[in-house]
Protein backbone atom coordinates (compact mmCIF):
# COMPACT_ATOMS: atom_id res chain seq x y z
CA UNK A 1 0.00 0.00 0.00
CA UNK A 2 1.54 3.65 -0.83
CA UNK A 3 2.56 5.47 2.11
CA UNK A 4 0.21 8.17 4.05
CA UNK A 5 3.44 10.37 4.14
CA UNK A 6 4.63 12.93 1.67
CA UNK A 7 7.58 10.88 0.22
CA UNK A 8 9.69 14.03 0.72
CA UNK A 9 9.33 13.06 4.49
CA UNK A 10 10.65 15.90 6.66
CA UNK A 11 13.33 17.82 4.46
CA UNK A 12 12.53 21.18 5.98
CA UNK A 13 15.82 21.67 7.61
CA UNK A 14 15.11 23.71 11.38
CA UNK A 15 19.09 24.16 11.49
CA UNK A 16 19.08 25.82 7.60
CA UNK A 17 17.00 27.50 4.66
CA UNK A 18 18.08 26.00 1.85
CA UNK A 19 18.87 29.54 0.64
CA UNK A 20 21.84 30.15 2.79
CA UNK A 21 24.82 28.55 2.85
CA UNK A 22 24.97 25.64 4.98
CA UNK A 23 26.52 25.51 8.03
CA UNK A 24 29.88 23.29 8.36
CA UNK A 25 32.11 22.67 11.29
CA UNK A 26 35.10 20.76 12.35
CA UNK A 27 36.63 20.03 15.64
CA UNK A 28 40.01 18.63 16.76
CA UNK A 29 41.97 17.23 19.33
CA UNK A 30 40.12 17.70 22.26
CA UNK A 31 38.44 13.73 22.18
CA UNK A 32 35.11 12.91 21.32
CA UNK A 33 32.91 14.36 23.75
CA UNK A 34 34.41 17.72 23.38
CA UNK A 35 35.06 17.74 20.09
CA UNK A 36 31.68 17.09 19.69
CA UNK A 37 30.28 20.00 21.68
CA UNK A 38 32.80 22.09 20.02
CA UNK A 39 31.81 21.35 16.51
CA UNK A 40 28.11 21.96 17.45
CA UNK A 41 28.59 25.27 19.66
CA UNK A 42 27.28 27.59 16.92
CA UNK A 43 24.31 25.57 15.53
CA UNK A 44 21.09 27.21 15.80
CA UNK A 45 19.12 25.27 18.07
CA UNK A 46 16.38 27.86 18.75
CA UNK A 47 13.73 26.37 16.45
CA UNK A 48 13.31 22.52 18.27
CA UNK A 49 12.57 23.27 21.89
CA UNK A 50 10.01 20.72 22.19
CA UNK A 51 10.66 18.55 19.43
CA UNK A 52 11.63 14.98 18.97
CA UNK A 53 14.85 14.49 17.77
CA UNK A 54 16.04 11.15 16.58
CA UNK A 55 19.89 10.35 16.75
CA UNK A 56 20.75 7.26 14.93
CA UNK A 57 24.24 6.55 15.35
CA UNK A 58 26.17 3.36 13.49
CA UNK A 59 25.56 0.28 15.81
CA UNK A 60 24.94 -1.44 13.18
CA UNK A 61 28.04 -4.53 14.20
CA UNK A 62 28.03 -5.18 18.06
CA UNK A 63 32.04 -3.96 17.81
CA UNK A 64 33.89 -2.74 20.60
CA UNK A 65 34.09 1.35 20.73
CA UNK A 66 37.95 2.35 19.43
CA UNK A 67 37.28 -0.19 16.65
CA UNK A 68 36.61 2.73 14.01
CA UNK A 69 33.62 0.27 12.69
CA UNK A 70 30.57 1.54 14.97
CA UNK A 71 30.17 5.10 16.42
CA UNK A 72 32.32 6.50 19.53
CA UNK A 73 29.89 6.45 22.15
CA UNK A 74 31.05 9.67 23.95
CA UNK A 75 30.15 11.54 20.47
CA UNK A 76 26.62 10.15 21.01
CA UNK A 77 26.74 11.22 24.64
CA UNK A 78 27.90 15.01 23.33
CA UNK A 79 25.14 14.65 21.15
CA UNK A 80 22.27 13.60 23.66
CA UNK A 81 23.19 16.37 26.19
CA UNK A 82 23.38 19.18 23.16
CA UNK A 83 19.73 18.08 22.47
CA UNK A 84 18.16 17.55 25.57
CA UNK A 85 19.78 20.86 27.08
CA UNK A 86 17.90 23.07 24.18
CA UNK A 87 14.81 21.37 25.56
CA UNK A 88 14.27 18.50 22.92
CA UNK A 89 12.79 14.98 23.30
CA UNK A 90 15.94 12.50 22.28
CA UNK A 91 15.56 8.99 21.36
CA UNK A 92 18.16 6.78 19.71
CA UNK A 93 17.41 4.31 17.17
CA UNK A 94 19.16 1.43 14.74
CA UNK A 95 18.12 -1.17 12.65
CA UNK A 96 21.44 -3.23 12.06
CA UNK A 97 22.67 -5.53 9.51
CA UNK A 98 21.28 -8.50 8.78
CA UNK A 99 21.37 -11.57 12.00
CA UNK A 100 22.35 -8.58 14.71
CA UNK A 101 20.37 -7.80 17.58
CA UNK A 102 20.22 -4.10 17.53
CA UNK A 103 19.92 -3.90 21.59
CA UNK A 104 23.14 -6.19 21.86
CA UNK A 105 24.56 -4.16 19.08
CA UNK A 106 23.96 -0.98 21.56
CA UNK A 107 25.26 -3.22 24.26
CA UNK A 108 28.56 -3.93 23.03
CA UNK A 109 29.25 -0.47 21.04
CA UNK A 110 28.67 1.15 24.70
CA UNK A 111 26.32 3.33 23.12
CA UNK A 112 23.62 1.78 25.27
CA UNK A 113 25.48 2.78 28.66
CA UNK A 114 25.93 6.57 27.59
CA UNK A 115 22.18 6.75 27.01
CA UNK A 116 20.75 4.73 29.81
CA UNK A 117 23.21 7.38 32.07
CA UNK A 118 20.94 10.41 30.17
CA UNK A 119 17.50 8.59 30.67
CA UNK A 120 17.45 8.46 26.60
CA UNK A 121 15.02 5.79 25.22
CA UNK A 122 16.95 2.98 23.08
CA UNK A 123 14.71 2.30 19.94
CA UNK A 124 15.22 -1.23 18.48
CA UNK A 125 13.59 0.39 14.35
CA UNK A 126 13.01 -3.16 13.50
CA UNK A 127 10.03 -4.06 15.87
CA UNK A 128 7.74 -2.47 14.27
CA UNK A 129 5.65 -2.92 10.97
CA UNK A 130 7.56 -1.00 8.11
CA UNK A 131 5.82 1.88 6.62
CA UNK A 132 6.22 1.55 2.36
CA UNK A 133 7.81 5.08 0.83
CA UNK A 134 7.21 5.83 -2.71
CA UNK A 135 10.43 7.24 -4.69
CA UNK A 136 9.44 9.33 -7.10
CA UNK A 137 11.90 9.52 -10.07
CA UNK A 138 13.73 7.03 -9.48
CA UNK A 139 15.87 5.51 -11.45
CA UNK A 140 16.29 1.48 -9.82
CA UNK A 141 15.23 2.36 -6.00
CA UNK A 142 11.70 2.93 -6.75
CA UNK A 143 9.72 2.22 -3.00
CA UNK A 144 11.58 1.81 0.25
CA UNK A 145 10.43 -0.06 3.56
CA UNK A 146 11.23 2.44 6.15
CA UNK A 147 11.40 2.36 9.89
CA UNK A 148 8.47 4.45 11.36
CA UNK A 149 10.24 6.05 13.86
CA UNK A 150 12.26 8.16 11.27
CA UNK A 151 8.60 9.47 9.96
CA UNK A 152 7.60 9.90 13.81
CA UNK A 153 10.59 12.28 14.47
CA UNK A 154 11.10 16.12 13.55
CA UNK A 155 14.41 16.00 13.95
CA UNK A 156 16.76 12.90 12.53
CA UNK A 157 20.43 13.11 12.79
CA UNK A 158 23.11 10.84 11.68
CA UNK A 159 26.03 10.16 13.35
CA UNK A 160 28.60 8.00 11.31
CA UNK A 161 31.91 7.18 11.44
CA UNK A 162 34.64 8.02 8.90
CA UNK A 163 34.96 4.68 7.44
CA UNK A 164 36.18 3.23 3.93
CA UNK A 165 33.76 1.15 1.81
CA UNK A 166 34.52 -1.78 -0.33
CA UNK A 167 31.39 -0.88 -2.90
CA UNK A 168 30.53 2.30 -2.45
CA UNK A 169 33.83 3.93 -1.49
CA UNK A 170 33.02 5.70 1.62
CA UNK A 171 30.30 5.58 4.60
CA UNK A 172 29.01 8.58 5.56
CA UNK A 173 26.44 10.40 6.78
CA UNK A 174 24.44 10.45 3.37
CA UNK A 175 25.06 6.24 3.32
CA UNK A 176 24.02 5.85 7.04
CA UNK A 177 20.54 6.82 6.57
CA UNK A 178 20.29 3.32 4.86
CA UNK A 179 20.18 1.94 8.22
CA UNK A 180 17.02 3.36 8.77
CA UNK A 181 15.07 0.79 5.92
CA UNK A 182 13.33 -1.83 7.38
CA UNK A 183 14.89 -5.24 8.80
CA UNK A 184 16.10 -7.15 5.40
CA UNK A 185 15.03 -4.70 3.41
CA UNK A 186 18.02 -3.16 3.10
CA UNK A 187 19.57 -6.07 1.83
CA UNK A 188 17.32 -5.47 -1.53
CA UNK A 189 19.66 -2.30 -2.31
CA UNK A 190 22.69 -5.16 -2.95
CA UNK A 191 20.61 -7.20 -5.14
CA UNK A 192 19.83 -5.04 -7.97
CA UNK A 193 20.32 -6.07 -11.10
CA UNK A 194 22.48 -3.88 -13.53
CA UNK A 195 20.84 -1.08 -15.37
CA UNK A 196 21.09 -0.61 -19.18
CA UNK A 197 22.81 1.97 -19.94
CA UNK A 198 24.46 2.69 -17.01
CA UNK A 199 28.33 1.95 -15.70
CA UNK A 200 27.50 2.52 -12.05
CA UNK A 201 26.78 0.09 -9.65
CA UNK A 202 23.13 -0.16 -8.81
CA UNK A 203 24.05 -0.46 -4.77
CA UNK A 204 25.16 3.65 -5.77
CA UNK A 205 22.00 4.77 -7.92
CA UNK A 206 20.20 2.70 -5.20
CA UNK A 207 21.89 5.00 -2.55
CA UNK A 208 21.21 8.21 -4.35
CA UNK A 209 17.74 7.32 -5.35
CA UNK A 210 17.11 6.54 -1.25
CA UNK A 211 18.48 10.09 -0.97
CA UNK A 212 16.14 11.67 -2.82
CA UNK A 213 13.55 11.34 -0.06
CA UNK A 214 15.72 10.49 3.08
CA UNK A 215 18.54 12.65 4.31
CA UNK A 216 19.09 13.53 7.90
CA UNK A 217 18.73 17.27 9.03
CA UNK A 218 22.48 17.35 10.72
CA UNK A 219 24.85 15.07 10.34
CA UNK A 220 27.58 14.14 13.02
CA UNK A 221 30.75 12.70 11.66
CA UNK A 222 32.89 10.90 14.15
CA UNK A 223 36.28 10.99 12.86
CA UNK A 224 37.63 10.16 16.41
CA UNK A 225 38.85 6.80 14.87
CA UNK A 226 38.09 5.78 11.31
CA UNK A 227 38.33 2.61 9.41
CA UNK A 228 40.96 2.60 6.51
CA UNK A 229 40.88 -0.42 3.76
CA UNK A 230 38.56 -3.13 3.88
CA UNK A 231 35.81 -0.89 5.78
CA UNK A 232 32.68 -1.20 6.86
CA UNK A 233 33.98 -3.78 9.25
CA UNK A 234 37.15 -5.76 8.12
CA UNK A 235 39.42 -2.84 7.59
CA UNK A 236 42.16 -0.90 10.05
CA UNK A 237 41.17 1.55 12.77
CA UNK A 238 42.72 4.48 11.64
CA UNK A 239 42.62 7.66 14.57
CA UNK A 240 41.67 11.07 13.19
CA UNK A 241 40.51 13.18 16.27
CA UNK A 242 38.38 14.91 14.04
CA UNK A 243 34.13 15.59 14.88
CA UNK A 244 32.69 16.90 11.42
CA UNK A 245 29.05 18.77 11.82
CA UNK A 246 27.00 19.93 9.23
CA UNK A 247 23.43 20.51 8.18
CA UNK A 248 23.96 19.28 4.32
CA UNK A 249 24.52 15.61 4.35
CA UNK A 250 26.21 15.94 1.14
CA UNK A 251 28.60 18.72 2.10
CA UNK A 252 29.13 17.06 5.36
CA UNK A 253 30.42 13.98 3.51
CA UNK A 254 32.52 16.05 1.11
CA UNK A 255 34.39 17.94 3.96
CA UNK A 256 34.94 14.59 6.02
CA UNK A 257 36.37 12.82 2.88
CA UNK A 258 38.72 15.62 2.07
CA UNK A 259 39.71 14.76 5.75
CA UNK A 260 39.97 11.38 4.90
CA UNK A 261 42.46 12.08 2.01
CA UNK A 262 40.08 11.56 -0.84
CA UNK A 263 36.72 13.49 -2.71
CA UNK A 264 33.56 13.59 -2.82
CA UNK A 265 33.26 13.67 -6.71
CA UNK A 266 35.21 10.12 -6.74
CA UNK A 267 32.55 9.04 -4.50
CA UNK A 268 29.30 8.28 -6.98
CA UNK A 269 26.28 8.30 -4.48
CA UNK A 270 27.47 11.29 -3.54
CA UNK A 271 28.27 12.40 -6.70
CA UNK A 272 25.09 11.22 -8.48
CA UNK A 273 23.25 12.65 -5.40
CA UNK A 274 24.90 16.14 -5.65
CA UNK A 275 24.05 16.07 -9.71
CA UNK A 276 20.31 15.68 -8.84
CA UNK A 277 20.06 18.86 -6.30
CA UNK A 278 19.87 16.54 -3.05
CA UNK A 279 23.12 18.85 -1.87
CA UNK A 280 26.04 19.90 -2.57
CA UNK A 281 29.61 18.60 -2.86
CA UNK A 282 31.48 21.87 -4.04
CA UNK A 283 33.48 22.89 -0.65
CA UNK A 284 34.48 26.00 -3.28
CA UNK A 285 32.95 29.21 -1.86
CA UNK A 286 31.29 27.75 1.71
CA UNK A 287 31.96 28.80 4.64
CA UNK A 288 33.72 25.57 6.97
CA UNK A 289 34.88 26.79 10.62
CA UNK A 290 37.75 26.95 11.20
CA UNK A 291 39.49 28.21 8.22
CA UNK A 292 42.40 25.41 8.26
CA UNK A 293 40.48 22.81 9.07
CA UNK A 294 41.75 20.37 6.22
CA UNK A 295 45.13 20.78 8.51
CA UNK A 296 43.97 17.46 9.91
CA UNK A 297 43.69 15.87 7.19
CA UNK A 298 45.33 12.01 6.97
CA UNK A 299 44.76 9.57 3.94
CA UNK A 300 42.99 6.94 4.63
CA UNK A 301 44.34 3.45 2.54
CA UNK A 302 41.68 2.93 -0.13
CA UNK A 303 40.02 -0.90 -0.23
CA UNK A 304 42.00 -2.78 -2.62
CA UNK A 305 40.37 -3.07 -6.07
CA UNK A 306 40.83 -7.22 -6.15
CA UNK A 307 40.58 -9.17 -3.32
CA UNK A 308 42.44 -12.08 -5.24
CA UNK A 309 45.51 -9.27 -4.46
CA UNK A 310 44.22 -9.57 -1.04
CA UNK A 311 44.44 -12.93 -0.41
CA UNK A 312 46.49 -14.73 -2.99
CA UNK A 313 45.28 -17.53 -5.19
CA UNK A 314 41.64 -16.89 -3.70
CA UNK A 315 39.15 -15.44 -5.74
CA UNK A 316 35.83 -14.10 -4.30
CA UNK A 317 32.78 -14.72 -6.65
CA UNK A 318 30.50 -11.41 -5.09
CA UNK A 319 27.01 -11.33 -6.92
CA UNK A 320 24.21 -9.82 -5.89
CA UNK A 321 25.39 -10.13 -2.04
CA UNK A 322 24.77 -8.13 1.09
CA UNK A 323 27.13 -6.65 3.31
CA UNK A 324 26.69 -9.09 5.98
CA UNK A 325 27.88 -11.63 3.57
CA UNK A 326 30.87 -9.75 2.94
CA UNK A 327 31.90 -8.99 5.50
CA UNK A 328 31.91 -12.14 7.14
CA UNK A 329 33.97 -13.43 4.37
CA UNK A 330 36.51 -10.72 4.81
CA UNK A 331 36.45 -11.15 8.39
CA UNK A 332 37.19 -14.80 7.69
CA UNK A 333 40.07 -14.34 5.15
CA UNK A 334 41.53 -11.87 7.72
CA UNK A 335 41.92 -14.71 10.29
CA UNK A 336 41.81 -17.86 8.27
CA UNK A 337 43.04 -17.48 4.98
CA UNK A 338 46.25 -18.86 5.25
CA UNK A 339 44.80 -22.35 6.70
CA UNK A 340 42.20 -22.82 4.12
CA UNK A 341 44.81 -25.13 1.98
CA UNK A 342 44.46 -27.37 4.67
CA UNK A 343 41.32 -28.06 3.60
CA UNK A 344 41.93 -27.60 -0.21
CA UNK A 345 45.75 -29.63 -0.55
CA UNK A 346 44.82 -30.62 -4.16
CA UNK A 347 43.50 -27.11 -5.46
CA UNK A 348 46.44 -24.57 -6.33
CA UNK A 349 43.37 -22.11 -6.02
CA UNK A 350 40.53 -21.64 -3.81
CA UNK A 351 36.64 -20.26 -5.09
CA UNK A 352 34.56 -18.84 -2.82
CA UNK A 353 30.59 -17.52 -3.45
CA UNK A 354 28.85 -15.00 -1.69
CA UNK A 355 25.09 -13.77 -2.99
CA UNK A 356 22.31 -15.22 -4.83
CA UNK A 357 23.11 -14.01 -8.75
CA UNK A 358 25.65 -17.23 -9.65
CA UNK A 359 24.32 -19.54 -12.15
CA UNK A 360 27.67 -21.60 -12.66
CA UNK A 361 30.26 -22.35 -10.32
CA UNK A 362 34.15 -24.04 -10.57
CA UNK A 363 34.49 -27.24 -8.97
CA UNK A 364 34.87 -27.31 -4.90
CA UNK A 365 33.53 -23.58 -4.54
CA UNK A 366 33.18 -22.95 -1.12
CA UNK A 367 29.23 -21.23 -1.13
CA UNK A 368 28.85 -19.01 1.84
CA UNK A 369 25.20 -18.02 3.08
CA UNK A 370 21.56 -18.95 2.42
CA UNK A 371 21.65 -16.89 -0.88
CA UNK A 372 24.36 -19.74 -2.35
CA UNK A 373 22.07 -22.74 -1.24
CA UNK A 374 20.55 -23.09 -5.40
CA UNK A 375 24.24 -24.79 -5.54
CA UNK A 376 24.75 -26.84 -2.39
CA UNK A 377 24.41 -30.29 -3.99
CA UNK A 378 27.33 -29.73 -5.80
CA UNK A 379 29.92 -27.70 -3.93
CA UNK A 380 30.61 -27.06 -0.03
CA UNK A 381 27.98 -24.98 1.40
CA UNK A 382 27.55 -23.06 4.44
CA UNK A 383 24.05 -21.66 5.72
CA UNK A 384 23.53 -18.81 7.10
CA UNK A 385 22.18 -14.94 7.21
CA UNK A 386 25.20 -14.09 7.21
CA UNK A 387 27.06 -17.90 8.46
CA UNK A 388 29.38 -16.80 10.85
CA UNK A 389 33.51 -18.23 11.36
CA UNK A 390 32.78 -21.09 13.36
CA UNK A 391 29.94 -22.40 11.47
CA UNK A 392 32.27 -21.89 8.08
CA UNK A 393 35.31 -24.02 9.89
CA UNK A 394 32.39 -26.67 11.07
CA UNK A 395 32.08 -27.13 8.33
CA UNK A 396 35.24 -27.27 6.48
CA UNK A 397 36.84 -29.69 9.53
CA UNK A 398 33.69 -30.96 11.30
CA UNK A 399 34.97 -29.67 14.55
CA UNK A 400 34.17 -25.80 16.35
CA UNK A 401 36.49 -22.99 15.86
CA UNK A 402 39.57 -23.81 17.80
CA UNK A 403 40.38 -20.16 18.44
Amino acid sequence: MPSPYDPRMNLENPFWDRNDPPFLSVAHGQGAYQNTLNALQDLPLRNIRGQRVLLKPNAGRPAEPGAGITTDPQVLAAAIDVFQQAGCEVSVGESPITGVNTLEALEVTGMAAVARARSCPLIDMDARPAVPVNIPNAVVLHEIKLCPEVLEHDVVVSIPVMKMHMHTGVTLAVKNMKGCLWRRSKVLLHMLPPIEGCDEKPLNVAIADMASVLRPHLSIIDGTVGLEGLGPSAGVPKPLGCVVVGTDAFAADAVACRLMGTEASLIPHLRLGAERGYGTIDLSGLSIHPDHWQDWAVSFAEPPRNLTLEFPNITVMDNNSCSACQSTLLLFLKHHARHLWDYFPDQKEISVAIGKGHTELPEKTLCLGNCTGRHKKDHIFVPGCPPIASEILNVLTGRPDPD
